[in-house]
């Protein structure tokens, strides 16, 4: 039987042609890690004494190049404030839209919602202020995995009880929750829920956050966030206090959107006298230095 000798080919070159192949492959670091972009929506109605403030707040503390778009929703203002945007919006690097709604916060902030193309909603009233480099802050929670949340807070009062309500807000007990402390929230997880429930024309924000507290994914962000308590000082701090708490409980016990609006325009929207004897400037806390 013949047999034939097989000669294998000499295969010590072959680990430098490994090598150069290899070298070639484009590494990981050199590509740019995505970052997600958020979209601010601000529902706005008469806030001309308010605005030009905030949105020279939010300009110079965070940088345009994280910002997708600065989306104010205007639900029918008779003052200045559409004028003060249209002016603030020919000077800055920020893309600021201005839009017409129906008023209702939440009718108004889904309609910003609608129109925003950011990967990250970041929705705000029109007399809070957020930390300095807020974007930056909020997209570094989203990329560690927390999809939605909100800031600290700190009252411009100093009033004890104020100061002690603004104190709490540090901790991510569900009772110490409230659309003054802003809200993000991804555009997927937003979605997802349906946006803000516009039957409830007060307390939409807590409707949603309750949403996000049944789904565990809510996280406070340890910077805090300057508020007004213009409220406060119209209503006296007690008596608005006190009714807050009620429209919570009254929430809590299965009450309406209809029951709860009408609490709040009885108790709270048709008492235009300060039941306080305490008149105070309020004090700068837009930012935590």
């Amino acid at each position: 039987m013949n047999s034939k000798i097989v000669r294998i080919p000499n295969l010590s070159g072959l680990k430098h042609l490994t090598g150069f192949l290899v070298s070639k492959q484009p590494k990981t670091s050199n590509f740019r890690k995505f970052t997600p972009m958020l979209s601010i929506i601000i529902p706005v109605l008469n806030e001309a004494e308010n605005i030009t403030s905030v949105l020279k707040h939010l300009t110079t503390n965070a940088s345009s190049e994280n910002i997708a778009e600065l989306i104010l929703v205007d639900g029918g203002s008779s003052d200045d404030t559409r004028l003060l945007v249209n002016e603030f919006s020919k000077d800055t690097a920020f893309n600021i839209q201005l839009l017409s709604s129906e008023k209702g916060r939440a009718k108004q902030m889904n309609a910003g919602a609608k129109k925003a193309t950011g990967d990250i909603l970041y929705f705000l009233h029109a007399d809070s202020f957020p930390p300095k480099k807020f974007d930056g802050l909020i997209i570094s929670e989203v990329q560690k995995g927390n999809p939605a949340g909100c800031f600290k807070m700190k009252f411009d009062s100093n009033h004890w009880w104020l100061r002690l309500a603004s104190y709490f807000t540090r901790f991510s007990w569900r009772a110490c929750r409230g659309g003054d402390q802003s809200q993000f929230i991804t555009r997927k997880l937003f979605d997802e829920i349906g946006g803000y429930d516009e039957t409830f024309v007060i307390y939409e924000d807590n409707i949603l956050i309750n949403e996000l507290y049944e789904r565990k994914k809510f996280v406070v962000i340890q910077e805090s966030l300057g508020s007004s308590a213009r409220l406060y000082r119209d209503k006296g701090i007690w008596y608005l206090q006190y009714h807050f708490w009620a429209i919570y409980v009254k929430r809590w016990m299965g009450a309406d959107a209809d029951e709860l609006l009408a609490y709040y325009v009885k108790h709270i929207k048709e008492n235009r006298k300060p039941l306080t004897s305490i008149v105070e400037k309020p004090r700068e806390v837009f930012a935590d230095k």
